[in-house]
């Protein structure tokens, strides 16, 4: 019985927190652009579609079916896609959104001395 109630808890160890698998980098950073405002656009002479966001970064369209997929993204299909269609974050995109930053910030990055100053640590000569 140990040894079965081992197997759980290092499963339950090893899976992401959620169900899910841990964003990327490139989905955090695709996350935060839309979080600024972000419209799916159909260009009318190739039909190629892409999203554009507020900051002029623009997104693949099948990273946008990616991120829709994981229930990450919407968007509004009452406007028309050449007109542009919103693309917002869904409440498991903003949590994703916050749990990612949460990681990130939990961290100390280490303390960087100044461009110039001398070594706070002394050093070993030879």
């Amino acid at each position: 019985m140990i040894a079965a109630l081992e197997h759980i808890e290092a499963a339950a160890a090893t899976a992401p927190v959620g169900g899910r698998a841990p964003l990327s980098t490139a989905d955090q950073a695709t996350l935060l652009a839309i979080v600024g405002g972000a419209k799916l656009y159909q260009h009318l002479l190739t039909n190629r579609m892409s999203v554009t966001t507020a900051s002029g970064t623009r997104i693949a369209y099948e990273e946008l079916q990616r991120l829709e997929g994981s229930g990450l993204v919407t968007r509004d299909a009452d406007t028309p896609v050449h007109a542009g269609q919103p693309v917002a974050l869904t409440d498991a995109g903003r949590a994703a959104r916050a749990a990612a930053r949460r990681l990130t910030t939990s961290q100390a990055p280490p303390k960087a001395g100044r461009p110039g100053a001398w070594p706070s640590a002394p050093t070993q000569r030879r």
